[in-house]
């Protein structure tokens, strides 16, 4: 990197092609903090040097919006990728690569953030070019179509959504074998929705061949064998069979603490889901601890007004009101109250709803 720079200078184009490559070295090892100010200084070369309109700019700000989003900063990466998308369509296409590239991130971003109706356009178009370019049974269109029927699915429109998966999975066998972790994911999305719908029976044996395909290919300890056996201990958590649900989602727990650490917000999810198990079975003494580093996680990496941190402050407080721990509402509820003040004003509308709870907490708690 230094090499170049002193022989090229440090505005020259191919300066910014090696800080990109160096930024997503990064990436991939999770350090943001490290890859960011390479992006940055990448995409301001780019600006300067090549023009606001070049296919090297949007390439550029589509790496850092996927910073952005891997940072859960979605604000900021939905602007860059609108910019980028833009910017793709009026100088390459609206059917080039890169175009579509940005197409499918865009909307996976807007699915994730309940935009549904801007990403169902979005992801439409993206399965058509994949169709027409590359052919119905190739792996992008794989992808494409699984993640419409994940789009149907989370809208509760499981008759759209059914056929697509069953699709992707026939694709991933035929091109990639019956044992690859691709079908297995495949396998995993068809049970989930099986589950969602109510059909159990069909939903399990899913479940489990795709479980056996993680564990064999990925090994036993893998982040993606976790993710099944997570979704197979809510398979028998929705059917109140606990006792086969805690083993698993003690052991998902493990597997993420120890790939993924205990700060991350996937370890998170399974702390909240095996405290929601021991709630929902009346150990609360057990549950508590649980939802409290759930929550701690969610605040400190996600931030007081990410959704996951909100439903894990509403599963605490309904925890000690199930207790009758009115001090513990209130003073968890004061607490948070301060906090979304101090960052988002009074008149946002998680401070109203945080403040409409404590005012009932103090109520509940003067009565009881």
């Amino acid at each position: 990197m230094a090499i170049c720079e002193q022989l090229l200078g440090p505005k020259h184009p191919d300066t910014a092609r090696n800080l990109n490559n160096l930024a997503a070295l990064y990436d991939d090892q999770g350090k943001y903090a490290i890859a960011e100010p390479l992006h940055l200084r990448a995409l301001a070369i780019r600006e300067q040097q090549l023009g606001d309109e070049h296919p090297h700019t949007a390439q550029s700000l589509n790496n850092l919006a996927s910073l952005y989003k891997a940072q859960r900063k979605d604000e900021q990466a939905e602007l860059l990728w609108e910019r980028a998308l833009a910017i793709s369509e009026r100088q390459l296409g609206s059917e080039h690569r890169d175009t579509v590239l940005c197409l499918s991130n865009l909307a996976l971003l807007y699915m994730d953030q309940g935009k549904y109706e801007q990403a169902e356009p979005l992801l439409k178009r993206t399965l058509t070019i994949y169709e027409q370019q590359l052919g119905g049974e190739h792996s992008d269109t794989a992808t494409s179509l699984n993640n419409l029927a994940t789009l149907y699915s989370n809208q509760g429109e499981y008759e759209q959504a059914e056929p697509l998966y069953q699709r992707v999975l026939e694709i991933r066998k035929q091109q990639l074998g019956a044992d690859h972790p691709d079908t297995a994911t495949s396998l995993n999305n068809l049970a989930k929705l099986y589950d969602d719908q109510g059909k159990y029976d069909e939903a399990v044996l899913l479940y489990w061949q795709a479980l056996s395909i993680y564990e064999q290919q990925l090994g036993p300890e893998h982040p993606s064998t976790a993710i099944c056996l997570n979704n197979l201990a809510e398979h028998y958590y929705l059917q109140g069979k606990y006792g086969q649900a805690e083993p698993l989602y003690q052991r998902a727990l493990a597997i993420r603490e120890q790939q993924l650490g205990s700060a991350d917000p996937a370890t998170a999810l399974s702390l909240n889901n095996l405290a929601r198990l021991y709630q929902a079975w009346d150990k609360f003494e057990q549950a508590e601890p649980l939802f409290v580093r759930a929550l701690t996680i969610r605040e400190q990496v996600l931030g007081l007004e990410y959704s996951d941190t909100v439903m894990s402050l509403v599963s605490l407080a309904q925890l000690y009101r199930a207790q009758g721990k009115y001090e513990q509402i209130v003073a968890l509820y004061q607490r948070f109250l301060t906090i979304s003040d101090q960052r988002l004003g009074s008149h946002h509308d998680l401070t109203k709803a945080i403040r409409g709870a404590y005012d009932e907490a103090r109520k509940l708690g003067e009565g009881s």
